[in-house]
């Protein structure tokens, strides 16, 4: 049963997202990630495959498919 771990929602969606990820202080743009979505707040939850397979992406086991130019606002 899913429970959203941000608004403790029970109500999800199935989605494909796209996340940032900071890795070595560089972030990261993994697109097509499958995960459960939260009906309420929009939080994304990743299964633990999924998870472990983004880890192995950022992480070098394959070269990225594109890079891109990114502006920074603090």
């Amino acid at each position: 049963m899913f429970r959203c771990q941000v608004c403790g929602a029970t109500e999800a969606r199935s989605e494909v997202v796209s996340e940032v990820f900071l890795i070595d202080g560089l972030p990261v743009l993994v697109e097509g990630i499958p995960a459960l979505v939260c009906a309420r707040c929009g939080d994304a939850t990743f299964s633990r495959a999924t998870t472990e397979r983004v880890r192995r992406l950022v992480h070098g086991e394959t070269p990225p498919v594109r890079s891109v130019r990114a502006d920074v606002f603090a």
